[in-house]
């Protein structure tokens, strides 16, 4: 939910203290290269979702000293809008498209206490009512869900989702924290020859670069980095086979989705795992 952060907002409590003490006494350079390397994606949450975005991962938190109960999306930043007016888009959309179904991953929960989490879990109930799936049904299938109007797939990082039965258990991300394409892709493959995991699990393509290349590439952005990379990372998601294979995958995400095809290419490999089931129908 990074399309939106608020370059003026506190940094979040995860941030090193020394970097605190930089920002505060040279914030006209530390914000707008913060700006820069945190945010991940240009579209809004409605538009991501008519491209064809099913799987959002929502960073959420409380600001310091805020004596509201609003709760932001950040990265390293804040956003400007709020995570319920956000989710409030969400329901809206999926109000007007009854056969779709979105993923959505909350984790992190800086500065949330027990009664934030309360009071979060309480209007994501009431906002989406009995869209969202239970825990116990077995089985998620597009069909099943079309049949009973569940379309939200709710997971919850936190120790008391296991109290709600509208809440799934956190879902595995494959982050591989580099910054080129070919150790971000080494690693996606190491993971792969481990094993999947079992029910979600996600494949981002995500790539970070650690502060000494952001101050030492003062020109450079996440926005160049990962354009730069696109080819390898693309070529590799077209190798890739969907389904319930050992070695395939589930969920792939990836930043400035919209700019970059991620999303038709993530289509051709579902229309791969269609043809392959009309294939094995037809031949036995």
């Amino acid at each position: 939910m990074s399309y939106c952060l608020d370059i003026s907002s506190p940094l979040v409590r995860s941030e090193s203290d020394l970097f605190r003490v930089l920002d505060g006494l040279c914030c006209c350079l530390t914000r707008p290269t913060v700006f820069k390397w945190a945010t991940t994606q240009d579209c809004c949450i409605e538009d991501q979702l008519s491209m064809g975005i099913r799987y959002f991962d929502l960073r959420v938190a409380h600001k310091p000293d805020d004596p509201s109960s609003e709760l932001y999306f950040t990265h390293i930043l804040y956003t400007h809008v709020t995570v319920l007016d956000t989710l409030r888009s969400v329901a809206a959309w999926l109000e007007s498209h009854p056969k779709e179904v979105v993923i959505l991953a909350c984790r992190h929960f800086e500065g949330l206490s027990d009664a934030l989490h309360h009071f979060f879990i309480c209007n994501l109930k009431k906002l989406f009512g009995a869209k969202l799936c239970l825990r116990q049904e077995a089985d998620w299938s597009l069909r099943r869900l079309w049949a009973s109007g569940r379309q939200v797939l709710l997971s919850y990082d936190a120790d008391v989702a296991s109290r709600h039965a509208e809440l799934l258990p956190s879902i595995p991300y494959w982050w591989a924290n580099q910054r080129t394409a070919c150790a971000a892709i080494n690693f996606l493959e190491w993971n792969k020859q481990l094993g999947r995991p079992q029910g979600f699990f996600v494949a981002g393509l995500n790539l970070t670069a650690y502060r000494k290349y952001i101050i030492t590439n003062p020109k450079q952005s996440l926005r160049t980095l990962t354009w730069a990379q696109w080819q390898s990372l693309s070529e590799w998601v077209k190798q890739q086979a969907p389904g319930s294979e050992p070695h395939s995958l589930n969920i792939i995400a990836g930043d400035f989705v919209g700019p970059l095809p991620l999303c038709p290419l993530v289509v051709g490999l579902n229309r791969k795992l269609l043809m392959d089931k009309k294939w094995h129908a037809e031949n036995g």
